[in-house]
């Protein structure tokens, strides 16, 4: 099992870089950002994290294509392969509904999956071309054209899926892996990768030789109680994305995550955390001791054919950022890129 660490740029730039840097030395495959408003630029900050790393690869996980024109991604993703020697990758998917909610965008109406589909074709064909002609029903052109070219043969595509089986199946049979992001029990793995099974098989396709990633909010420390904590101050935020049967795969009613839901919307992030409760954070989370987290990497998520495990880290500092609150007692964001390091990624080896 790969382990990456997902970030949330909003931390001051120098602390990113050195934890971009960390993550590259301890052997860490990627670093990944989302590619929101809500955070600093992902492309600009990774283009200057490029000279200072060697090994590890980075991109957006995910680049909403509801927001940015997938030929612009491409370019990007392009000319960060160049910055990097052949380390860039892209995961694409529809954007955040809470994002698209803020641009007065209804989500259900921008025919999400269709988007997705065609939008993938769109930079797979400009980065193994460098030129395309196309009539499609969201994105168009006429001998379009870019000097922007990647040093791998392959740039990897892929996509972000959360919701139903055809999202999962699309991954497996037109991109080169998934993403699916906020899950955390076996039964919603097994739900993600048997249909990314199908979608692969459907192209001929080794589903096991394809990235099939688990984008998790993580908080890991010797405290297991403080890192609980971290993480409770997130879910609500992070599970306010979760379709209603994403949160049955996981086993919570959405009903009893409309009043988190609610708050969060209202602008009311303490009352959100207040009615998120541990039983809430254990199911919407993977939070605690380097023990207790390899136990439910081991009985979830690893049995699943699951080979690739995302961590979004939650630390004190990203706590504060987005809520106010001040914890003590989980580690920072490298402080946790080193249990990681040597607590769980010997165990997956």
């Amino acid at each position: 099992m790969k382990f990456s660490y997902a970030m949330l740029p909003d931390y001051p730039v120098a602390e990113s870089l050195a934890s971009i840097k960390l993550a590259d030395e301890l052997g860490f495959y990627a670093v990944y950002a989302a590619d929101e408003p809500w955070h600093k630029d992902l492309w600009l900050l990774f283009a200057a994290a490029a000279a200072q790393t060697s090994q590890v690869r980075l991109g957006p996980s995910v680049s909403a294509v509801t927001l940015r024109e997938p030929t612009l991604i491409a370019q990007a993703a392009a000319t960060l392969d160049e910055l990097t020697g052949g380390r860039a990758e892209v995961v694409l998917g529809s954007g955040n509904f809470g994002v698209l909610a803020q641009y007065k965008i209804d989500w259900a109406k921008t025919k999400p999956l269709t988007r997705v589909k065609e939008a993938t074709a769109v930079v797979r064909t400009l980065l193994d071309e460098g030129a395309i002609t196309r009539d499609g029903e969201f994105y168009s052109y006429d001998g379009l054209f870019t000097f922007a070219r990647p040093v791998q043969e392959h740039l990897p595509v892929k996509i972000g899926a959360m919701r139903g089986p055809k999202s999962f199946q699309a991954a497996g049979e037109l991109s080169d892996g998934v993403h699916h992001a906020l899950s955390y029990s076996r039964g919603a793995y097994e739900y993600a990768v048997e249909n990314f099974k199908i979608g692969a098989e459907r192209a001929g396709k080794d589903w096991q030789s394809l990235d099939i990633g688990a984008w998790v909010v993580f908080a890991v420390g010797p405290d297991s109680q403080a890192a609980k904590e971290a993480a409770r101050s997130m879910v609500g935020l992070y599970a306010s994305a979760m379709p209603a049967e994403q949160l049955e795969r996981n086993g919570v009613d959405p009903a009893d995550m409309t009043p988190i839901i609610e708050a969060i919307g209202a602008g009311d992030l303490a009352k959100a955390i207040e009615l998120t409760t541990p039983e809430i954070t254990e199911k919407l989370s993977l939070a605690g001791t380097p023990d207790e987290v390899r136990a439910k990497i081991e009985s979830e998520i690893a049995p699943t054919g699951v080979n690739h495990l995302i961590a979004a880290i939650t630390d004190a500092g990203l706590v504060k950022q987005f809520t106010g609150r001040e914890l003590e007692g989980v580690p920072n964001v490298d402080g946790q890129l080193r249990l990681i390091h040597d607590e769980l990624m010997p165990a997956f080896k």
